[in-house]
């Protein structure tokens, strides 16, 4: 993997602080996410990963008194500026949790459930979408045959792959990963780690990981954050094999967390 990646900034995080009541959550955190690029979150559980994942689509927001302070930009425009069409932001900057949440539905009607939502009834177009949504989420060829059969009888890999073919169908910029692959097998895993690199050619990519491993092998930029604050955050390579923080270094070798 090629260290020092530059690419156009698709996200600008700095001096975000974020608080759940009177606990602050997130500490000044400055971090860049580049275009078409996979950046991976690690740290011990509890440091403030997945809080600073759910704010770059403002998912933060369903919880009672949250406060959040600083600037997230997205092509620019501060997503938390007054105003802002927060339905319109998570289209463009969608979500794929821990465990897969297909609806119990067919597998067709969970990937054109959003496509529906939306206004588009028609069986060309929908099937069209569907399909494509399906190839790109590199499930088209496991399930074409068996689309009206429920989507809980998949495998949960397959389960997490429908998930993603549900949410390319909105077509996003941006893709958030909160620990895809945590209730995955290792050869489960792989899949979801080789999609998730095909994935990046046309979407930006973020993803929370407790698998150092994982983030080693998938990413191109990774933050170590602690405690809420960013700690260090650098091309993976580069914090992988010379990080300049102590406090990474004891984590990566196993010292701490």
């Amino acid at each position: 993997m090629e260290s020092k990646i530059f690419a156009p900034l698709k996200m600008e995080i700095s001096n975000v602080d974020l608080f759940y009541g009177k606990f602050q959550a997130l500490k000044s955190v400055n971090m860049a996410v580049q275009q078409n690029i996979i950046t991976a979150l690690i740290g011990p559980s509890g440091c403030g990963k997945s809080t600073l994942l759910r704010a770059l689509n403002r998912m933060n927001d369903l919880i009672p008194g949250v406060k959040i302070t600083g600037k997230i930009l997205l092509d620019q425009t501060d997503i938390y500026k007054s105003g802002m069409a927060v339905t319109e932001l998570r289209t463009r900057v969608g979500m794929v949790f821990q465990r897969p949440n297909p609806f119990p539905l067919s597998i067709y009607d969970n990937v054109a459930y959003g496509l529906r939502v939306a206004g588009i009834t028609g069986k060309k177009e929908l099937n069209e979408i569907v399909e494509k949504s399906l190839v790109g989420a590199w499930l088209w060829d496991q399930v074409k045959d068996k689309l009206n059969r429920s989507a809980l009888d998949l495998p949960l890999d397959q389960q997490q792959r429908l998930c993603v073919a549900r949410l390319l169908t909105i077509q996003p910029e941006v893709i958030l990963m909160d620990e895809p692959c945590s209730s995955l097998d290792p050869i489960a895993t792989m899949k979801i780690e080789e999609l998730m690199i095909e994935l990046k050619k046309n979407y930006t990519i973020v993803i929370v990981t407790h698998n150092m491993q994982q983030a080693s092998r998938v990413s191109d930029y990774t933050g170590y954050m602690l405690l809420g604050e960013m700690i260090e955050f650098n091309d993976t390579k580069t914090l992988f094999t010379r990080p300049s923080k102590q406090l990474t270094e004891d984590y990566i070798s196993g010292k701490y967390g």
